[in-house]
């Protein structure tokens, strides 16, 4: 019953990214309450426990992604909220998937927009960056209105979506 609040959550969040490109606070922080309010009711203090560790650990993880502006903070605030549902280690597994997603969706459209080699050039970058201990410059980030954006809520929502039906089927535990 808590994984389906998940996949609800997940489902609207990912409409209204795939849409507007927002994920608006009212929803990732009612999420987050109803969350954790959730697992205390039905797990107790444990509940409550793993829960507030389940959104600690989403909102850590993503967090230097939002710092460095290549990821909103929207979709920060959804990682946080489906922790309070899913937990940390759950929601460790769902965030690497996502992100393997999200990766496939760039790939994509990356390819549909003919950009392979100015993206090629952007990752050089970055890596470039990453060696000399710079932030690689507002060309690669969020801020740039020509670079290509994946919606990373839809990617998470669908991680998610596919997680709870594996789920309902007892293909995964």
């Amino acid at each position: 019953m808590i994984l389906d609040g998940a996949v609800l959550l997940a489902l609207i969040a990912g409409w209204t990214d795939l849409r507007s490109r927002r994920i608006p606070n009212w929803l990732t922080v009612s999420g987050l309450l109803v969350g954790i309010g959730s697992n205390t009711l039905v797990s107790g203090w444990s509940g409550m426990k793993a829960s507030l560790l389940g959104a600690a650990v989403g909102l850590a993880l993503l967090l230097p992604f939002v710092l460095l502006r290549s990821l909103g903070a929207g979709d920060w605030k959804l990682a946080g909220a489906l922790g309070a549902f899913t937990g940390p280690s759950t929601l460790a597994d769902l965030l690497f998937a996502s992100v393997l997603v999200a990766g496939l969706m760039a790939v994509a459209l990356v390819i549909y927009k003919g950009r392979v080699r100015q993206t090629l050039r952007n990752i050089g970058h970055i890596l470039i960056s990453l060696v000399t201990f710079r932030l690689p410059g507002a060309r690669v980030s969020l801020d740039n209105p020509d670079s290509l954006k994946v919606p990373y809520g839809v990617a998470l929502a669908f991680t998610v979506v596919l997680y709870g039906v594996l789920r309902k089927l007892k293909l995964v535990a």
